[in-house]
């Protein structure tokens, strides 16, 4: 894992990861809030939404488990975060400003070299069918489709689709 001190490079741009921090979680709730509303917002019933918002599950997903979480780091700057439990990858998320800038493809990077190094023999990740981009970054990582099925966490009539990448 690259930290502060010896920070790696992708497209040009200076890119540390690094463990999260609690000084991290306002960053972290931004970029979860940011990504809700630019992803899945205009997915879902205003019925999900309204329950995503006045739970705060973004913000309670951080307070809970942001200590396990990597961040990439710009400039002093949290751009995006990656968090997995075994073998699965369960948050991927670059804030908007980040993106294109090799931020998510350098947390992918330490999230699998950490996953393989716990002896896992495959990674696991989901991502819902209308968003073709992640799609599309994912399988340029090596990752191919394995299932779909109802995302039932939305309660929206969306599609979940699963992907897995073998070591």
């Amino acid at each position: 894992m690259t930290n502060d001190n010896a920070p790696g490079e992708a497209n040009g741009t200076r890119i540390a990861v690094r463990r999260a921090a609690e000084t991290d979680f306002p960053e972290l709730k931004r970029i979860l809030r940011e990504t809700f509303e630019s992803t899945w917002r205009p997915e879902i019933t205003e019925d999900a939404t309204r329950r995503y918002l006045e739970t705060d599950i973004g913000g309670r997903f951080i307070d809970e488990q942001g200590l396990r979480f990597l961040v990439a780091v710009i400039d002093g700057e949290v751009a995006g975060l990656v968090n997995w439990q075994d073998d699965f990858i369960d948050a991927l998320h670059v804030s908007s400003r980040h993106q294109r800038l090799g931020v998510g493809r350098a947390l992918m990077d330490e999230a699998e070299k950490a996953i393989r190094a716990a002896g896992q023999t495959q990674v696991r990740l989901e991502t819902d069918s209308f968003n073709e981009r992640s799609q599309a970054f994912y399988k340029t990582l090596g990752y191919e489709e394995k299932d779909r099925y109802p995302d039932l966490e939305w309660d929206s009539d969306l599609t979940t689709v699963l992907f897995e990448k073998k070591f």
